[in-house]
């Protein structure tokens, strides 16, 4: 039932005019160079550091390690990260 689920909304994502990431609940990044990262549809902030920043997703989790981390922005459905991105990960849970 999952699977039907799931091409049902990746189907509907194509046919409308709703973005994919808004229909299927998964996150969207947008990296500029290396030093700003702007995440959306994410669910809350696990940790953050000058190094590190770990948020929790609808399936698993979104790991980003770098250096000089500043959070310019933390809203309810986005955050902007600021500094040196060095890896992004998805984890599963």
């Amino acid at each position: 039932m999952r699977k039907w689920s799931a091409q049902f909304k990746k189907w509907f994502a194509e046919v409308s005019d709703i973005p994919e990431d808004v229909v299927l609940g998964v996150p969207r990044l947008i990296l500029t160079g290396q030093f700003r990262l702007s995440i959306e549809n994410y669910e809350s902030v696990l940790a953050f550091s000058k190094t590190e920043l770990r948020l929790a997703l609808n399936k698993g989790e979104l790991h980003i390690a770098g250096d000089d981390f500043v959070l310019e922005t933390i809203l309810e459905k986005e955050i902007v990260l600021q500094g040196r991105v060095d890896d992004v990960r998805f984890v599963d849970n």
